[in-house]
């Protein structure tokens, strides 16, 4: 009777690990730079991206009647340590919008236009790449770094 029990209680744990695994991984939130979205080249048309990078305020361009937006984003890498190395995010985005030498992605999004779609925000889009190279959001998060630059409070002790 005792090892039916056992397989019983294994079956079940194998069965917990399974689904807080599989739903772990589902829910990452990980993202493409500009530069990995380009170094797939023909890989990346049609799939369902999700794309990092910074705004160029200069390229926003807004029709109010056709809800269509229009934008560029420059590579910002996506590597935490890297980001905090030159000086945070806000410095970081600065300096990829300044730079014209990194790659650049025009996005088109069909949608009101965010309030924090701005210069230097970093805008974290969901879509497909057509064939021109042309980025198509379905959604569209943007962070202003400016808005969380403030010092973190001290722990209350």
């Amino acid at each position: 009777m005792r090892p039916k029990f056992i397989l019983g209680g294994l079956l079940i744990l194998a069965a917990v690990v399974y689904l807080i695994v599989s739903s772990t991984q589902a829910s990452a939130e990980y993202f493409m730079t500009v530069d990995e979205v380009r170094a797939q080249g023909e890989n990346a048309l049609g799939k369902t991206l999700r794309v990092s990078g910074a705004v160029i305020g200069d390229s926003i361009q807004y029709d109010p009647q056709t809800l269509t937006l229009t934008f560029e984003v420059a590579h910002v890498t996506g590597d935490n340590k890297e980001i905090e190395a030159q000086g945070g995010l806000a410095e970081v985005l600065h300096q990829a919008v300044t730079d014209p030498t990194r790659s650049r992605l025009k996005v088109i999004y069909n949608g009101v236009k965010p309030d924090l779609l701005k210069n230097e925000a970093q805008a974290i889009m969901t879509g497909r790449l057509d064939a021109e190279g042309v980025f198509h959001a379905e959604e569209l998060l943007l962070k202003c770094p400016t808005r969380y630059e403030e010092a973190v409070p001290e722990q209350a002790g």
